[in-house]
C-alpha cells in the first residue's frame, strides 16, 4: 500500500461505491471517506431525510468483513446500553460483562443528540481510546473502529446539545443539504420507488484492505513548514475576537491526519497547503465556541475558519519526500 497510485485506487473504489447510492454529493462522500482513513469518528448533522444515516450504512456496505452495529439514540436510553453491562451468571455465582454495540468496527449512531448527555457521555473513552474500562479493566474494541453519528439541529424538538467533550472527539461535522439539482433529486426518488436500500450495495474491499490503506495514510509525508502552518491555524482560532473557544491540540493533529488522507485521495505521497484547506472547515468547525456577539452578527464557525485560511500565510509548496 506503499504506493501512492494504488492507495488513490483504492480510495476512489470506495467513494465510487458510496456514490452509487449517495447521489450528487461526491464531496460529502470523499470527506466521509477521508474521515475513516484518518482513523477518525463522524458527525453528520442535518435536517430530516437527507440521507444520513444511508451515508453511514453505504460507508459499512462497501468494506466486507467489517462488523457493523447500530444505535437509536432515545431519551431514555442507558449508558450501559451502549457500552455493555455486567450480568450475574447464578451457574458460576459470578458477573459476566456483555458487550455493547460498541464492540464493533463501524458503529452507527442514529441521531446521537436524541439521548441524555449522560449517555451521549458513554461513548467518550471508546472514541478517543478505543477501549471501554470494566471493573477496572481495559477492553479493546475491534479495530479499525469509526463511529458515525448523525443528529438533528439543536432547533428541533426533543435533542440535547452534545456536550463539548464529546463534539471534540470527532474528526469531522458535515452537512449533507438538500438535493442540488433536479437530475439528483430524480434519482433519489427512483430509488425510494424501487425500494432500494444501501444494504445492496456491493463491497469493494476487505477489512484487511482498509486496515493497509489506514496504515499507508499515516505514513505520507507532511513537511515541517506545513506542520507550523496547521498550528498556526488552530492557534488563531483561538485568538480571533469573535471565538469564545478555539480549537485544541487535539484538532490540530485531527487536521494533520484529515489532510493526510485527503492527499491519499489526490495520489500524493505528501501533504500540500490545499490538502489542509479542504478539509480546515468540516475539521474545525464544532471546536469553536463563538461570542455573543458574533453570533448577533450572524458568524458562524465555518465563516470564522474560511477567514482565518485566507489570513494565514501558505507555506512554500513542499517536495515529495
Amino acid at each position: 500500500m506503499r504506493d501512492a497510485a494504488i492507495l488513490q485506487r483504492r480510495f476512489q473504489q470506495l467513494t465510487t461505491n458510496i456514490e452509487d447510492f449517495i447521489h450528487g454529493k461526491p464531496e460529502v462522500v470523499k470527506l466521509a471517506v477521508v474521515c475513516l482513513l484518518a482513523q477518525g469518528h463522524l458527525l453528520i448533522e442535518d435536517v430530516p431525510g437527507v440521507a444520513k444515516t444511508s451515508l453511514a450504512k453505504a460507508i459499512a456496505r462497501s468494506i466486507a468483513g467489517a462488523t457493523v452495529k447500530r444505535i437509536q439514540f432515545t431519551p431514555d436510553l442507558l449508558p450501559s446500553d451502549v457500552t455493555g453491562v455486567q450480568v450475574y451468571d447464578q451457574s458460576t455465582g459470578g458477573f459476566e460483562f456483555r458487550q455493547g454495540p460498541v464492540f464493533t468496527n463501524i458503529l452507527l449512531g442514529d441521531e446521537i443528540n436524541r439521548a441524555s448527555p449522560k449517555t451521549q457521555s458513554a461513548l467518550l473513552e471508546v472514541m478517543s481510546e478505543y477501549q471501554v474500562t470494566v471493573d477496572g479493566e481495559p477492553l479493546g474494541v475491534p479495530y479499525p473502529f469509526l463511529c458515525v453519528a448523525t443528529q438533528n439541529p439543536v432547533e428541533y424538538q426533543g435533542t440535547y446539545a452534545l456536550p463539548e467533550a464529546q463534539l471534540d472527539r470527532f474528526m469531522m461535522r458535515i452537512n449533507i443539504g438538500y438535493p442540488e439539482n433536479l437530475e439528483d433529486e430524480v434519482r433519489i426518488l427512483a430509488d425510494g420507488v424501487a425500494r432500494r436500500k444501501p444494504e445492496e450495495l456491493k463491497s469493494v474491499m476487505e477489512l484487511d484492505d482498509l486496515r493497509l490503506m489506514i496504515q499507508a495514510v499515516q505514513g505520507l509525508h507532511i513537511a515541517p513548514e506545513l506542520q507550523n502552518y496547521i498550528a498556526t491555524i488552530v492557534r488563531s482560532t483561538r485568538s480571533h475576537n469573535d471565538v469564545r473557544l478555539g480549537a485544541s491540540p487535539r484538532g490540530g493533529i485531527a487536521l494533520a491526519a484529515a489532510a493526510q488522507a485527503y492527499a491519499a485521495g489526490s495520489g500524493r505521497p505528501y501533504v500540500l497547503a490545499d490538502d489542509v484547506k479542504a478539509v480546515a472547515v468540516p475539521v474545525l468547525n464544532h471546536r469553536l465556541l463563538l461570542t455573543a456577539e458574533a453570533r448577533v452578527q450572524q458568524q458562524t464557525p465555518e465563516s470564522i475558519v474560511r477567514e482565518i485560511l485566507k489570513t494565514t500565510p501558505v507555506p512554500r509548496q513542499p517536495m515529495d519526500s
